[in-house]
């Protein structure tokens, strides 16, 4: 249970807090004595949440109406927002010319559109206190693209694109924005991805359907797929850092490939650089 006498508790709005990364910061934060308010988009994970003491709200990034009337309901009950953790999102997996537009609009609809929907109705309250901190949680494929994750790719892209602007404009505040860009962490993110595939993805006469074969048995696999894997404690970590920072850094890199990457991009020209993601990207194996 949290610590009400913790000096300096902040109040915390978490997004996609059910498993993973925004569990495990719900939960983290909430034991060192900061008041966590929890989002998830079923509400039978809201309800178990509060079952364990946290103050969970049901909210559905990909409808605007359910992104409205949560926040509608977490500022009448909260007169102060210190930090958003923008760390809703999923993946769907396949091949750029097997996504149809309903596919790319699915995708974009959690992970850019509701994301900013949630920062943008929050920053007046953060505007009128005079303070505030915005991270987003990216991804290592967020500036370096994977082949068979493309619209994943796109949307963290787009995500850091919307943050660096942002970071600009809030210049002349005292609201802070950080991207948080984990690379390979346990999860449930690759059982949610095999969904996502299913779902949208027609492997019938596409070109990839032997790619799609050894994707579909790393979506299937128990375990970690990819080197350097991490828990969703290094998340938590790095979210406390950015807490207690008084001047946050734009980007917090916090995986190995995530930081290797990063160095590569700004050194390698273009053609080897894309023989290595692909060789990282497992060509859809890992």
């Amino acid at each position: 249970m949290p610590n009400n006498d913790m000096k300096n508790a902040q109040t915390i709005l978490i997004t996609g807090c059910s498993s993973g990364m925004g569990y495990d910061a719900a939960k983290t934060l909430s034991q060192l004595g900061h008041q966590v308010i929890a989002c998830c988009r079923r509400p039978d994970d809201v309800a178990r949440l509060q079952a364990e003491g946290f103050y969970s709200v049901v909210m559905d990034l990909a409808d605007s109406q359910s992104i409205e009337q949560a926040v509608a309901t977490i500022l009448n009950e909260f007169k102060q927002i210190d930090v958003l953790f923008n760390n809703a999102a999923f993946g769907l997996p396949g091949a750029v010319e097997d996504l149809s537009r309903d596919a790319l609009t699915h995708q974009f609809e959690t992970n850019v559109f509701g994301t900013q929907q949630v920062t943008n109705l929050i920053l007046p309250r953060m505007r009128r206190q005079g303070f505030g901190k915005i991270i987003y949680n990216s991804s290592i494929l967020g500036f370096a693209a994977m082949p068979y994750r493309g619209a994943y790719n796109a949307s963290k892209f787009a995500i850091e694109g919307l943050a660096d602007t942002l970071r600009l404009e809030l210049k002349s505040t005292n609201i802070q924005v950080s991207l948080i860009e984990p690379g390979p962490i346990r999860s449930k993110f690759r059982a949610n991805a095999y969904h996502q595939f299913q779902q949208w993805i027609v492997t019938e006469n596409s070109a990839h359907q032997q790619q799609y074969q050894a994707m579909i048995q790393r979506l299937e696999t128990e375990g970690d797929t990819a080197p350097f894997t991490l828990g969703p404690e290094a998340v938590t970590d790095i979210v406390q850092k950015i807490l207690s920072a008084k001047s946050p850094r734009a980007r917090y890199p916090v995986t190995v490939p995530t930081k290797v990457f990063a160095l590569l991009k700004r050194i390698l020209p273009t053609f080897w650089l894309d023989q290595l993601l692909i060789k990282a990207g497992g060509n859809g194996k890992r």
